[in-house]
This record gives structure tokens, sequence and C-alpha cells, in this order.
């Protein structure tokens, strides 16, 4: 009886730890199994993707090289950008014929485990990723992610091959798997942040009903958010900052959804990638978004900011493209970027860059006086 006694104390700990460590590796296998099943991959033609001339010949640089960010998700290591894009998309339509109304480039530093969100604002005026210019969400109007990819590739002297793409419904879903985001809200965006509640599903031609089944926002302050509000948060633009602080709202968003998931059990995080991942398109295998997920608590949002940058830009009105954000220069922009993104690390912009931002400057500045 004894000797039982023994075996039990001796071996009943590490049965229990082995159990616990099989329901896990089960309990991963099926979220792995549902991902592949659920997220709409698509695969994009790496030939296809532009990375300007000498970004590509600089493997020892990671502010310049693609070696550098190509392969990084599956070893673990360096710096990997990846660009964000979020649709306007009430048909589920995640692909062509939708504007951007976000864009971010999300640089994971898998070392330090540090995430840098750079938006670029929607309106700025840039080369398209096809040689003609105007505003920068149109790229993914014209030519879906590939082209939107091309054109921060091309103007920005980065490396991304991978995207992630959202539509409303999926941020809404995702926010409120993770019990909702704390947001300080200002007094002048409570009658925005409820106007947008009631006509998130209504089209840009009209057609559609508001929705009254809301819950108001009715004071300032630190709250918490639900998935439709903060939604509705993100698409605020009409208060001070305009499309400035859309982005930068857009951003905080996206900062406390990371915090909400650093802090949350492996269950709450497979329901909140069950919900999102349906309202998903993306490049990447299911593999690597566990991994992502996976690894969500060890990594901080240590750098928020939009391009082009405070100091780097300049509203004109740009004949048949409207009100556009013409970046002063593009080359300064890329400069300041790569400076934010590869902190320490020297950076000289590319013949490309030097070309489009000499076409950029000398396109608008009849406009600019």
């Amino acid at each position: 009886m004894e000797d039982r006694k023994q075996w039990a104390r001796k071996n009943v700990p590490f049965i229990i730890i082995e159990l616990i460590a099989l329901a896990l590796s089960i309990g991963v296998l099926y979220v792995v199994t549902l991902t592949t099943r659920t997220v709409k991959k698509v695969d994009i033609d790496q030939s296809n993707i532009v990375i300007n001339s000498s970004a590509s010949d600089e493997p020892d640089n990671p502010g310049n090289g693609r070696t550098a960010g190509n392969e990084t998700l599956s070893t673990g290591t360096g710096v990997r950008n990846i660009a964000l894009f979020g649709v306007d998309s009430r048909d589920g339509n995640l692909s062509k014929r939708t504007r951007s109304d976000t864009m971010i480039i999300a640089s994971v530093d898998q070392d330090a485990h540090e995430i840098r969100l750079v938006s670029i604002y929607r309106d700025t005026y840039l080369n398209l990723g096809n040689d003609t210019y105007s505003k920068a969400n149109a790229a993914y109007a014209k030519g879906g992610p590939e082209q939107a990819i091309n054109m921060l590739n091309m103007n920005l002297d980065l490396d991304i091959t991978d995207y992630v793409t959202v539509g409303f419904e999926g941020l809404s879903e995702a926010v409120d798997a993770l019990g909702g985001v704390e947001i300080d809200i200002a007094v002048d965006e409570i009658s925005h942040l409820n106007n947008y509640q009631r006509s998130m599903y209504v089209n840009e031609d009209g057609t559609g009903e508001l929705n009254e089944d809301i819950i108001e926002v009715y004071e300032d302050g630190i709250q918490t958010l639900n998935g439709l509000q903060a939604t509705a948060y993100c698409r605020i633009r009409y208060t001070a900052g305009n499309d400035y602080k859309r982005a930068e709202r857009q951003r905080t968003v996206i900062t406390k959804l990371l915090e909400r998931a650093s802090s949350s059990s492996v269950s709450k995080l497979s329901k909140a990638a069950m919900a999102i991942l349906p309202h998903v398109e993306t490049s990447l295998p299911a593999d690597e978004i566990m991994k992502l997920l996976a690894s969500a608590s060890e990594y901080t949002v240590v750098a928020s900011d939009g391009l082009p940058f405070e100091a780097y830009r300049y509203p004109a009105k740009l004949g048949v493209d409207g009100w556009c954000i013409v970046p002063v220069t593009l080359e300064a922009n890329a400069r300041a970027l790569h400076e934010l993104l590869y902190p320490g690390v020297e950076y000289t912009p590319t013949e490309r860059v030097y070309e489009i931002s000499s076409y950029i400057s000398d396109h608008c500045a009849p406009y600019m006086q």
C-alpha cells in the first residue's frame, strides 16, 4: 500500500502535466484545423511583388533587405513588415473594387518582441504601384492587396510580401470576443460615435437602413467599448484632426486589442480567432497566424504614427484628385519611416524613391502656393 502511495506521489504530477500538454496540443491542432478551413487564404504571386532594386541587394541591412523580412515569421527572428488593410465592405468583398479606409504597416520585431504601427493616410498623394499617381487608397480599389503592397514597397523602400485585410464586421467580432476595449472618449467624439453606430450598414449610395439597436455612449472619459462602438470609433473623421486623428484612433484600437490579447486565456484567444477569421482575407498561412496568436502576450506596441509625418506633409487641392496630403518630400518621409521601423540602422533611399519624390514635388508645386 505504501509503495502505491509513493508511486502516486512521484508519478501522478507528471501524468497530469502530460495530460494537460496533450489537451493543449489537441486544442491547438483543433484551432489550426478550424483556422485552415475558415480563413480566406489568398496566394500572392511573389514574382509580381515590387521591391526596389537596391533594396534586395543589401541582405545585411534590415532596413533595406528583402532577405531580412521574407522568412522571419517561421524562424522567429528579425523584423517582419506586414500590410494591414481595413476596408469598408458591407457585402463580404475584401478584394478589389473597394477602397481601403485603413492602411497600416505593422512592423514586427521578433527579436525584441516589439511592434511598430504606421498608418498611411488614405488621401496621401503617391505612386499607386503602377506609375500612375493619385490618393493612396485607390491602389487597393484598382488592384487589390497586391497593388497596394507594391505601392507601399515602391514609395517607401519596404519589403512587404504579406497582408491581412479585415472588413468592419471582423473588427467588431474580434473586439466582442475579447471582451471589449478601453478607450478614452473625448466630448466631441460622442455624437459621431453614436451616429456611426447607426449608419454602419448604410451604403455610400444611401441604400440600407439605419440601425437603432445600439448602445449609445453618453459620457466622455475612459470606458469599455463593445465591438460596434469600437468600429464606429475607428470611423470618426469629423473632429479636429480629421483623417489624421481617425488613423490615430484606428491604431489605438489595434493597440488596445493587442493589450487585451496579451492578458487573455488560450480559449478566449481561440474564440476571438474563430470570430474574426471568417471576415479576414490574408496571404499568411494558418500555422503562421496561430504562431502570431500564441505569442501575442509577448509583444508590446512601442511606436505609433502616421505617414506622411507631421513635419513632412502639406494638404493641397490637386486638380481632379481633389484634396490630398502631399508628402513634402517623399524622400524625407521614407527616411523618417526607416528611422522609426529600424532604430539605429543607416538607410539611404533608392533611386526609385528619389524619382517618385521628385515627380510628386514637381507635380504638386503649382498647387501649394
